[in-house]
């Protein structure tokens, strides 16, 4: 089963969501319009949103105040695309150029900026403390996560904690966050909408884990970014730790980047090649499934319907995601 599959009776209000984010980056100047709609139309997963509507349905759901949330988040997530493809210099996202490529740097970041505004002036319709107190403490992490990231760009001394903590920030938080704004704009309880929370972040930090995954063990057609990107950007994932594990493997890791501007796409291959003759991809997906484990049973107790289900299949789904 493909992942759509599991939500597709989400389709209308998933369509609701999407034409808003159309409406609501339409820009007065032409080129931050240009350039938000090009990101926009690029297309995604969507699955913040989906975490916030099936959060909601769990208490009284109401379209406007879930459709709100879901908007806001997920053009907080493009706006931290575009800033993470400036400062990764990346030339595509999903096969396609990135905002940095098509229109520069300078435009991009402030095409970043310009969507972070307009997700703040989209939450501010909802009054409500604790949503925007949560929603503030989260991006305000984020933000941590992309200095950290850059901090450790090209550090191969650095620690499983260091990993954790930044795909934690980097991923995780967003996702948790979706699930537990979803929860309080439905009154769910205080106990639940907290449970929510821990559901988002292990699903989040497994999600992100098979992304780092999937960027050695998918084709350069199947990301649509060249394979081993993420490593020849400077960030250290989880099957690169792992792999450091091996002497020889961490040798030929730390010469192939003695050099970090001019390493050949040969180079990389025989790195890749490498990395799989080592334990490291198993680890790293025996990690991940520890993750959604806990993810699991976090929202065990809540009675069945079909947005628990939902949730249960998204969590097995990304569990056995292989491309």
């Amino acid at each position: 089963m493909k992942l759509p599959k599991t939500y597709g009776y989400l389709k209308k209000d998933l369509n609701i969501i999407e034409k808003s984010l159309h409406q609501i980056i339409q820009a007065e100047h032409p080129i931050l319009r240009s350039a938000s709609t090009e990101l926009l139309n690029a297309g995604g997963k969507r699955i913040r949103p989906i975490f916030v509507l099936l959060s909601g349905q769990l208490g009284n759901f109401e379209l406007d105040k879930i459709k709100t949330v879901a908007v806001t988040l997920e053009l907080i997530h493009m706006a931290t695309l575009v800033h993470d493809d400036v400062v990764d210099d990346a030339e595509l996202r999903r096969g396609k150029p990135t905002i940095k490529k098509l229109y520069g740097n300078r435009v991009a970041m402030y095409t970043g900026d310009y969507i972070l505004a307009r997700a703040l002036e989209e939450i501010s319709s909802l009054r409500n403390a604790e949503l925007h107190k949560l929603f503030s403490r989260t991006i305000v992490e984020v933000c941590e996560g992309e200095i950290e990231q850059i901090e450790d760009k090209y550090n191969f001394d650095q620690s499983l904690r260091d990993y954790l903590r930044r795909i934690k920030r980097k991923t995780a938080l967003l996702i948790a966050t979706s699930c537990k704004l979803g929860a309080i704009v439905s009154g769910v309880s205080k106990k639940d909408a907290n449970r929510l929370y821990q559901y988002g972040y292990f699903v989040g930090m497994s999600y992100q884990i098979i992304d780092d995954i999937l960027d050695f063990t998918s084709t350069s057609k199947q990301l649509g970014k060249p394979a081993g990107n993420d490593l020849l950007q400077g960030n250290i994932t989880l099957p690169v730790l792992f792999g450091m594990q091996n002497d020889s493997f961490n040798k030929r890791l730390r010469e192939t980047f003695a050099d970090k501007d001019n390493v050949l796409p040969e180079d990389m291959e025989a790195l890749i090649i490498e990395l799989k003759q080592t334990d490291a991809i198993q680890m790293s997906y025996q990690l991940s499934d520890l993750y959604l484990q806990k993810a699991l049973q976090t929202i065990k107790h809540f009675p069945s319907s079909r947005a628990k289900q939902t949730l249960v299949d998204i969590a097995t789904f990304i569990g056995k995601r292989r491309s």
